[in-house]
């Protein structure tokens, strides 16, 4: 039947115009069902270190006096089975520890890993489960070492897997979701609890085991995760990864950094102990302002005159140390931490001391990161 036949046919025409029209739009059609696709999911390694995330209690209401470091990483993976809707996931052991129990040791093995997982095409970005004792710790030492601006996500937990008010789960869902996230590429090694986004650099463990210990004072948080999605509201400024100038690929070990905790009536004795016992470097976490009681100060001072470096912080844990404030920094060759915490201002000092004794290059360190 020819074109004027089926013209003539009202039911024919129709027909007709109904073929016309799919054929024009099928196309269109095509190319839309192909832009609603899903996107690819980020390829993401859970790389675990132990802690409470991976801790068991005698009993399901066991929130205290569990044993951390239990679980492997394939049952933590498992449990969440969640995680294959927002990322390819795949798990990697590196140590198991309480993260009490951590050394320098293990941040050059757990750093140089990262390192090596980061440079990988098949990797977008990386997890890190963690005991939250010195989860902020190595968080920062991670900031200061990776060489990659992929995102690299430490998560914990407050309560072990076993808790029928475990967190565990949920926190590793949602750092699997920022790691995954576009939103979270050149910001840093960033830390993920209790729907939170803070910066490795600047968070701190603030209570003992509520579920919002992890906070970053005066500063606050970076974002948020809510609704499948990160949320940022600032962005870190001070260098990290790729901006750093620390490089571990051929370090072995750091070099040995030590805390001295200011105190009334506070004395030389722990100063002249670590001296002896081989310290490059002495941290004093000072009361106030990083200020050093007179029984104290004769002890840094000969520490300095020994080559031992003498880096002023506070244990009062926020603010800005002021050079020349409550010592007199330049006359002493003293350096100050800035805004870093004793713990964290330990961790640069070691990282700076690979490249460097000078104490006016120190500071400038202090400054900069």
């Amino acid at each position: 039947m020819n074109r004027a036949s089926l013209m003539s046919k009202p039911w024919a025409a129709t027909a007709l115009v109904c073929a016309l029209a799919l054929s024009a739009v099928g196309p269109v059609l095509a190319q839309a069902a192909e832009t609603a696709a899903p996107a690819k999911l980020a390829n993401i390694v859970i790389v675990a270190t132990g802690g409470t995330i991976a801790g068991t209690g005698a009993t399901s209401t066991t929130t205290v006096g569990y044993t951390a470091a239990k679980v492997g990483v394939e049952r933590l993976i498992e449990a969440v089975p969640e995680l294959k809707k927002v990322a390819n996931v795949r798990g990697e052991q590196v140590f198991q520890v309480a993260s009490e129990n951590m050394t320098d040791d293990l941040w050059l093995k757990l750093g140089k890993r990262v390192n090596q997982l980061l440079a990988q095409s098949d990797v977008d970005g990386i997890v890190i489960t963690h005991g939250t004792d010195t989860l902020e710790e190595t968080a920062y030492f991670l900031d200061l070492v990776v060489k990659s601006s992929k995102p690299v996500v430490l998560v914990g937990a407050m309560r072990p897997s076993t808790a029928i008010s475990a967190d565990g789960p949920i926190n590793l869902y949602n750092a699997t979701l920022l790691a995954a996230s576009p939103a979270a590429v050149g910001k840093g090694v960033l830390v993920a609890l209790n729907d939170q986004i803070n910066a490795g650099r600047d968070v701190t463990k603030v209570n003992t085991s509520t579920l919002d210990t992890f906070r970053t004072p005066d500063l606050g948080f970076l974002g948020y995760l809510q609704d499948n999605q990160a949320h940022f509201y600032r962005t870190p400024v001070r260098k990290h990864t790729l901006a750093t100038e620390f490089d571990i690929v051929k370090l072995e070990t750091l070099p040995k950094v030590d805390i001295v905790y200011g105190y009334a009536n506070a004395s030389r004795v722990p100063v002249d102990a670590l001296v002896a016992a081989g310290a490059k470097g002495i941290i004093h976490a000072g009361v106030g302002d990083g200020s050093v009681h007179k029984n104290v100060m004769p002890g840094l001072t000969d520490a300095r005159k020994k080559g031992v470096v003498v880096v002023r912080s506070s244990r009062v844990g926020s603010g800005i140390i002021a050079r020349n404030g409550e010592a007199n920094d330049d006359e002493l060759d003293l350096v100050v931490s800035d805004s870093l915490n004793p713990q964290k201002a330990r961790i640069l000092l070691m990282l700076g001391l690979t490249k460097t004794n000078d104490t006016k290059e120190l500071q400038r360190m202090f400054r900069a990161y």
